[in-house]
């Protein structure tokens, strides 16, 4: 059930102070094992299938791990997808082209069998002979003329009627070579799609198998997790460094993603009403007047980018070493971000995961 993000009573400036108190705050005590420690069997008995035999801990890796290859997964997916779109209009642009070609060719042959019609009619003498048994020296000379003209028509007409067989020839070609990578993008993409569900599927029933309260203990070792990760971070120093002031784009971008908050998280969403990672950031930059790649991978690769001490407001974070999460920062140490499945675009530490850099949509 979707969160109601405007409704909100807290300011995100408040939540952002408050992420960076809680990244300096004792973890507080849960009932479940610490890693590597005997813990609970939640989801009933053993012998289940499931999470019977296992710690929360394991079960909080194992889902953590399935989300973040299913993640990955969707990037690929929405980077086929691109690519489709890309070359459906770039065969449509060769099926447009073709037609008028086509055409062209239609006409210019039209006007070959004219011509040679013409010459049969004229016995097929041609026109230079004709021109020499004429007895009249001013139609002899408006003859030569003439005849020069057909001539270079002739010529012409020839040329063209082969430069548009080539073009004909070359369009063939590419319509061919492109059907060949939108099959192998189709594939991808389906393929893709496959192991994100697979996995998502996956996760899923692993969760699905927990009681309630091993539910919502689960959230909280993942926030103590993230909390730990984010104190470790701030124990760094870098909240001194980092910069406070957007650019009036950036600025637009991030007042964007603040009006998301609660919404939830679901792969391969670009809004409206929900958001995969790269979605949301797409879209924020997207309502700030500047076009950015959709997946994390893309933004990461083709973004400029900055260090991460230097980062300011509007800035696009980029987690894992595979590139394959994407969070904005909003200030104070904090960023928002759509973190998976099952959960709702929020307000996080900036460190609560590994960075692997930064990218700044409207650098100069």
């Amino acid at each position: 059930m979707r969160r109601d993000g405007r409704g909100r009573g807290v300011s995100v400036a408040a939540a952002t102070a408050l992420v960076c108190a809680l990244g300096l705050s004792a973890v507080p005590e849960t009932a479940y094992a610490a890693p590597g420690e005997p813990g609970p069997t939640p989801g009933g008995g053993a012998g289940d299938g499931g999470a019977g035999d296992r710690s929360l801990e394991a079960v909080r890796q194992e889902v953590e791990g399935l989300y973040r290859k299913a993640e990955s997964a969707t990037d690929a997916y929405n980077l086929a997808r691109e690519k489709q779109a890309r070359q459906e209009k770039s065969i449509l642009k060769i099926a447009r082209a073709v037609v008028k070609a086509q055409k062209e060719m239609a006409g210019l042959r039209k006007r070959a069998g004219a011509m040679a019609r013409a010459q049969y009619r004229g016995g097929g003498m041609p026109a230079e002979a004709r021109l020499f048994l004429n007895g009249d020296p001013g139609d002899f000379l408006d003859g030569v003329t003439l005849a020069r003209k057909g001539e270079k028509a002739t010529h012409g007409l020839i040329g063209r009627l082969a430069r548009t067989q080539v073009a004909l020839d070359r369009y063939a070609e590419s319509a061919s070579q492109e059907w060949e990578r939108l099959d192998r993008s189709r594939a991808k993409k389906a393929a893709a799609k496959k192991e994100i569900l697979r996995k998502l599927a996956r996760a899923q029933r692993l969760e699905s198998r927990l009681a309630k309260d091993e539910r919502e203990r689960l959230r909280r070792l993942e926030e103590d997790k993230a909390r730990g990760a984010q104190a470790k971070w701030l124990d760094t120093g870098i909240l001194r460094e980092l910069g406070s002031g957007a650019t009036a784009r950036g600025g637009r971008a991030v007042d964007f993603a603040k009006d998301q908050l609660g919404k939830d998280y679901v792969w391969g969403a670009v809004g409206p009403d929900t958001y995969d990672c790269s979605g949301l950031t797409q879209r924020a930059w997207a309502a700030a007047g500047r076009a950015i790649p959709r997946t994390s991978q893309e933004q990461w690769r083709l973004l400029p980018k900055v260090s991460v001490k230097d980062m300011r407001p509007g800035d696009l974070i980029i987690y894992f070493r595979d590139a394959s999460h994407v969070g904005m920062y909003v200030g104070s140490g904090a960023m928002i971000h759509a973190p998976r499945p099952g959960r709702q675009v929020t307000v996080a530490g900036a460190g609560s995961m590994p960075i692997l850099g930064v990218v700044r949509p409207d650098a100069r």
